[in-house]
């Protein structure tokens, strides 16, 4: 059995596609960092947006939800939109990060997919 000598090109062209590959993840990375997430709980009674960054950039509140006699109530909305937006997020990122590199795992990215 002959081993099989890869020719030059062959790795020239292999590195190509990686640096295209790169430049498209982080062209995908950056777009999802700009776009927004929202999510509501309590049946609408909180609303929270974030954006791929894990900015908070809105919160909106129904005023009957804003009772200075149960403020744990309001806190536990706050937590519970918070984190549904930042999941939604997280999940736009793998998503579309996935969508590049087809499930693999590619050490050195953080871990994002």
């Amino acid at each position: 059995m002959k081993a099989r000598i890869p020719n030059a090109n062959q790795g020239g062209n292999m590195m190509q596609k990686i640096q295209k590959m790169q430049e498209e993840m982080a062209k995908t990375q950056a777009a999802v960092e700009e776009s927004e997430f929202s999510a509501s709980v309590g049946g609408g009674a909180v609303e929270v947006t974030v954006n791929g960054k894990h900015e908070v950039k809105g919160i909106k509140m129904q005023p009957e939800v804003v009772d200075p006699e149960d403020i744990d109530m309001l806190e536990d909305l706050l937590l519970a939109a918070i984190n549904e937006a930042m999941r939604k997020a997280d999940e736009a990122m793998e998503s579309e990060m996935g969508k590049l590199t087809g499930g693999l795992n590619i050490p050195g990215m953080g871990g994002l997919f």
